[in-house]
């Protein structure tokens, strides 16, 4: 019983560190292709390097850094490239996702949350709210892909979501706020609650194609080469 309790009070530690060093990757504070000790990860995040040491592990497991025996770890980096073709994948299984989740017979209620995600974003739209719009816009994709219950899709996305998150946050502070809310997404939601797989999965690709070509275009321009 003691030792189950410790196990799970040194997940939740390596879990939070994780999410911690995530973090200082998403904002920048550890910039890519730099290299860090354990100790020093665990002095700025002021635990033991035990759950550092996990924590790294995790997210290596994820691409986001690279675990060197006795050199510590060092931050990966994803080039304007690479991140063009993560989108296009990513892009291909929201859709397929969007497809498999307009044949399991939504009602409203189940995609409640879906379309909160939508009013968010309109509202983020009207009180000139770049980030909490940004967020919304995530979570309408977590969500969409999570409706197709498949167990391939979501674990795939979220090996790649990481880095779509990190090119957001890297894009967020030279980005602008859309004038209105992308009449997409409410298609989308339509698509899905009308059982339309087609239109969904149509629908979905035109409008996640051009905020790619956005996207790579922002960064290309703010000669960023390497995040």
């Amino acid at each position: 019983m003691i030792k189950t309790a410790k196990r799970q009070r040194s997940t939740s530690a390596s879990q939070r560190a994780a999410e911690q060093i995530q973090q200082l990757i998403f904002n920048g504070e550890l910039v890519a292709d730099s290299n860090h000790l354990e100790s020093e990860l665990a002095d700025r995040l002021g635990i033991s390097r035990t759950p550092v040491r996990e924590a790294t592990l995790m997210l290596q497991a994820r691409g986001l850094l690279e675990v060197q025996p006795r050199k510590g770890v060092r931050i990966n980096a994803v080039t304007v490239e690479d991140l063009d073709e993560i989108c296009i994948i990513f892009t291909e299984l929201e859709c397929l996702a969007a497809r498999i989740a307009a044949g399991k017979n939504y009602k409203a209620s189940d995609l409640a949350q879906l379309e909160q995600h939508i009013i968010a974003m309109d509202t983020a739209i009207e009180n000139n709210d770049l980030a909490t719009w940004a967020a919304s816009e995530e979570g309408f994709q977590v969500e969409l892909v999570s409706l197709s219950k498949s167990v391939h899709i979501l674990s795939i996305v979220e090996t790649l979501h990481d880095q779509i998150r990190r090119a957001r946050t890297v894009t967020l502070a030279i980005r602008d706020l859309p004038a209105e809310s992308h009449p997409n997404y409410r298609l989308v939601y339509n698509a899905l609650l009308a059982g339309n797989a087609e239109e969904a999965d149509n629908t979905h690709r035109v409008h996640r194609h051009a905020a790619r070509e956005k996207l790579i275009k922002t960064l290309k321009h703010s000669g960023l080469k390497r995040i």
